[in-house]
């Protein structure tokens, strides 16, 4: 009798410290970091790039990210209240590509006055009380467009540049970057530089035929030499229009990211260049820059993911090739 009282007495213990086991488990599952992270849109290759170095953060770290955005890259309001949504919900930090530098401002203070630490990556913000920018120094990539395209001219022929959106703090660098680069070279001539292609590759492809068409000379050709564009979906609208004018190729024409079609014309000739950042660390950095300011470490208050010129001559280089094509599926299954 004593034995099995013995014996029921010690099964009790176990069953209890087991039990605390998964209480503990449970515990731990439930206190595990939240992060927000909230691209400019969710369409476009590059945020699927960044989505995945966010999801490889995600695993090696041991956090959750939530991955939610606006579908199309002009959606302020949608972004404005995604932000809003994740503080109430109080996720432990966000991780924002604002869409435009003013208007994510009151949300990224709220979230600060919410002790929700918010780290920027892509895009700038007017200063808001964020803990880090991460991101690819964009006026740098928009100069060595800019200096591609004067070397490929030797200095000299007429230029156009179809911007991105207004308000787009990224891109407005570039354009910055290239015209400053253009300005270095006396015997190049901007003829249009204040044209906007919009979120979508509709628009920009529409903006695209709209800039082309009083630029064309009587025999059809261009009366430009030179065509450059800051962002995927404006470098894509371009090479559309110059695809169905039968003019691909004909013109210098150089790009911002990458995607399947822009990398199939840099192989036939029809971009000259293409300048890549690289989404998947700004990603990856993004998010554990957050998890190292939550876990008590330092973060430098600015962080340059790089930048890289490709060409058809650089493009099978395999450092290049993981920039042109990287392994999204390894990620996002």
């Amino acid at each position: 009798m004593r034995n099995r009282r013995f014996l029921i007495a010690c099964g009790l213990v176990l069953f209890a410290l087991l039990s605390c086991k998964d209480a503990n488990k449970q515990d731990a599952a439930s206190d595990k970091m939240t992060l927000a992270v909230i691209p400019k849109g969710t369409t476009h290759e590059f945020w699927k790039s960044v989505h995945a170095g966010a999801r490889q953060a995600e695993e090696e770290l041991g956090i959750q990210i939530i991955w939610k955005g606006p579908l199309k890259e002009d959606d302020r309001e949608s972004q404005i209240a995604l932000v809003e949504d994740f503080i109430s919900r109080k996720v432990s930090g966000i991780v924002l590509a604002p869409l435009d530098d003013m208007a994510l401002r009151t949300p990224v203070i709220d979230a600060f006055n919410n002790n929700i630490p918010v780290v920027i990556i892509d895009s700038a913000l007017k200063e808001a009380g964020y803990i880090s920018f991460v991101a690819t120094d964009n006026q740098k990539g928009g100069y060595l467009a800019g200096k591609e395209m004067a070397g490929r001219l030797a200095g000299k022929g007429k230029v156009a540049m179809l911007r991105y959106q207004e308000g787009s703090a990224s891109t407005a660098k570039r354009e910055q970057g290239f015209l400053e680069a253009m300005a270095e070279h006396s015997g190049i001539e901007i003829v249009s530089a204040n044209q906007y292609g919009g979120a979508t590759t509709e628009s920009a492809y529409r903006a695209s035929e709209n800039l082309l068409a009083p630029l064309k000379a009587p025999d059809g050709s261009l009366a430009v030499q030179g065509l450059f564009c800051p962002n995927e979906s404006t470098t894509f609208g371009m090479l559309r229009a110059l695809q169905d004018a039968k003019l691909a190729g004909t013109v210098t024409f150089i790009g911002f990211d990458s995607s399947k079609k822009l990398v199939e014309a840099l192989r036939k000739g029809e971009l000259h260049a293409l300048v890549l950042q690289n989404p998947m660390r700004m990603g990856y950095l993004g998010v554990k820059i957050m998890f190292i300011h939550l876990t008590g470490g330092q973060v430098e208050r600015r962080i340059d993911t790089g930048v890289q010129l490709v060409t058809a001559e650089n493009m099978d280089q395999p450092r290049i090739k993981s920039l042109l094509a990287p392994d999204l599926d390894k990620w996002l299954r």
